[in-house]
Order: structure tokens, then C-alpha cells, then sequence
């Protein structure tokens, strides 16, 4: 007798009605419970299935670990600003010195000499570089950004997403995930 993979260890890849995942980065997940939510409602397709399966009195099915939607979903052409995007952006690396710890905001234009909060004016940086800089002017602070900042795509955000693999992905999503690393299978 085989041991039951924990339910909350069985997640469903989300796949946009064209086969193709809705996020790499964070992955488009949904727990098991909206997945069977969905089937039941007729709102995706099973692509995929996990060997777990879950019964109640009068219904069982296997849990699904692949689904498709069925009406697609027309992905955002422009990504919002946040937090999270511009360190996805940045590869979540410091664009002064490359350092991956301690990952702030910094304002190439100072906010105190009118610099605004916007793609073309924000980088990551750390918090030893951020303090260093400080609210100098890039010119002034003898420091330089790796890259010039600028508005992303979704497709750039999507492929730097794929830098960046969860630690876990089942065997049968495979098919639908092109990351840019070489797994294990």
C-alpha cells in the first residue's frame, strides 16, 4: 500500500486556454481545493492528473495537476509597478554591485531633487549601496547602475521569471515550463 501524497502537497498548474502558463514567476498555482472547484464548475479542462485521488460519499475524481481554462485570458500588455516587479526586473540583484541580500528601492533622481517614483527611475539596490548613494545624484555618488532601468514587457518580466524556478515542479508540468536552466528530471 502506497502512502497518500499530502492534499496541500498537490497543487494544479494553471494553463491559459492556448497551453501556455498564465505567470512563471510567481508560477500560475491554485491549490487543490479551487482546482476540483473548477472542474466541478466547468471552468477548465484536466490536462493532467496526480495519482492522489479524493472521494467523498457521493463523488471521486483524482486530483487534477494540470489544468486548462477554457476561455482565455488575454494577458496585460503593460506590467503594474511594484515592488516585486522591479527586483523581478532587476534579476532581484543590487544594480550598483550585483549583491542579492538586503534589496531596497533606490531613486537614481533623488525624491529631494524631484525624482519620481516610476520604471525609468528606480533600481534595486541594496542597503549597503542605497545609504552610499544616498540622496546624491548618480553623477555625484562615483556609482553607476549595471543597467539602465526601463519600462519591462510582460514577456520581459516573463523571461526573467524564468530565471528563477520554484523549488518545487511535478513531473507532469514539464511539458508547459521552458525555464532558461537546465532540472533535473
Amino acid at each position: 500500500m502506497s502512502i497518500a501524497v499530502p492534499l496541500e502537497k498537490c497543487p494544479a498548474l494553471v494553463l491559459n486556454s492556448d497551453f501556455r502558463p498564465l505567470s512563471h514567476y510567481p508560477l500560475s498555482l491554485w491549490c487543490w481545493q479551487d482546482s476540483v472547484k473548477a472542474v466541478v464548475l466547468g471552468r477548465v479542462n484536466i490536462v493532467s492528473n496526480y495519482e492522489r485521488e479524493i472521494r467523498s460519499p457521493s463523488f471521486q475524481m483524482y486530483l487534477p495537476s494540470v489544468i486548462s481554462l477554457k476561455t482565455y485570458i488575454k494577458p496585460n500588455r503593460n506590467p503594474i509597478f511594484s515592488r516585486f516587479n522591479v527586483f523581478l526586473r532587476d534579476k532581484f540583484s543590487c544594480q550598483y554591485c550585483g549583491s542579492k541580500k538586503d534589496l531596497t528601492f533606490d531613486h537614481l533622481i533623488p525624491r529631494s531633487h524631484g525624482g519620481e517614483t516610476t520604471w525609468e527611475n528606480i533600481v534595486t539596490a541594496c542597503s549597503s549601496c542605497n545609504v552610499k548613494k544616498g540622496g546624491k545624484l548618480l553623477k555625484n555618488s562615483g556609482m553607476k547602475p549595471l543597467n539602465i532601468p526601463k519600462v519591462p514587457t510582460m514577456a520581459d518580466l516573463d523571461k526573467c521569471g524564468r530565471s528563477f524556478p520554484p523549488n518545487f515542479l511535478h513531473e507532469s508540468w514539464m511539458d508547459f515550463l521552458y525555464w532558461d536552466i537546465q532540472l533535473e528530471r
